[in-house]
């Protein structure tokens, strides 16, 4: 097993186990969904889909092409649509001779005025967010600025040399280890008087809308070019909202 997918596996699994999730399988009981490619009749990966009673959904996505250097694995695990919880995720990839991360809980509320809510959901963060930008080979993502709109201040993202990489199962476990203490615990009431200027379910839908949207994130037009613009669709279909396929 390659180094990001055995960052992201192991921490689908945790969130499966702490999760209580239950996998909704492919009619063969096997991934939700198959991912063929243009660069032959091979399946170059899965869709695997969980869903449980505290956390809504869970999608993982790997997609591994040899021929093109290509290894991504990445996990989103969504709170309900009215939940203030943040959602996770993390995407762990080894491309064009480069390792690449990003671990983030996606904000639920303006954070630019919400400062009790922030306090609650990402500023326990910081030590761990701090730790991993002093990492010795780490180098700047390839992110524009209007993509990190949609995610949290507390967003880790870089490219990382093999050593560095290896080094991320601490801060990982850090940002998983503080989104279940939210999915598990109380919300504070102070944190539920922050938010009440806030519609938490429509703000998600916007901001799912605009996290997955091809016009904001490039990485779509590369999956359509590698895997057809109709499975490219069907993937992203799975992330917008919180229903379960049949």
């Amino acid at each position: 097993m390659s180094l990001p997918e055995e960052l992201c596996i192991g921490t689908l699994n945790e969130i499966v186990k702490r999760g209580n999730l239950t996998e909704i399988t492919g009619a063969d009981g096997g991934p939700f969904q198959v991912l063929g490619s243009v660069m032959g009749p091979d399946p170059v990966g899965s869709v695997r889909i969980f869903s449980g009673d505290t956390i809504a959904k869970v999608v993982y996505v790997g997609i591994v092409v040899p021929q093109i250097q290509m290894d991504s694995h990445m996990v989103f695990a969504f709170m309900p649509d009215d939940s203030p919880v943040p959602h996770y995720t993390l995407d762990s990839v080894h491309a064009g001779g480069h390792y690449a991360f990003h671990i983030d809980l996606i904000q639920r509320a303006d954070a630019g005025t919400h400062m009790v809510y922030n306090d609650w959901a990402h500023t326990p963060l910081t030590e761990a967010y701090e730790q991993v930008n002093a990492m010795e080979g780490l180098s700047k993502a390839a992110l524009e600025p209007r993509q990190l709109t949609v995610m949290s201040s507390w967003m880790l993202a870089s490219r990382a040399s093999e050593e560095a990489f290896g080094n991320l199962n601490a801060p990982v476990n850090a940002y998983l280890d503080h989104w279940f203490s939210l999915v598990e615990g109380e919300v504070p009431a102070e944190v539920t008087a922050d938010l009440a200027d806030t519609d938490l379910a429509a703000r998600d839908a916007k901001n799912r809308a605009l996290l997955f949207s091809p016009e904001v994130d490039k990485v779509w037009a590369q999956i359509s070019r590698l895997l057809t613009e109709p499975v490219a669709e069907s993937i992203r279909l799975q992330l917008v909202d919180n229903e379960l396929p049949a």
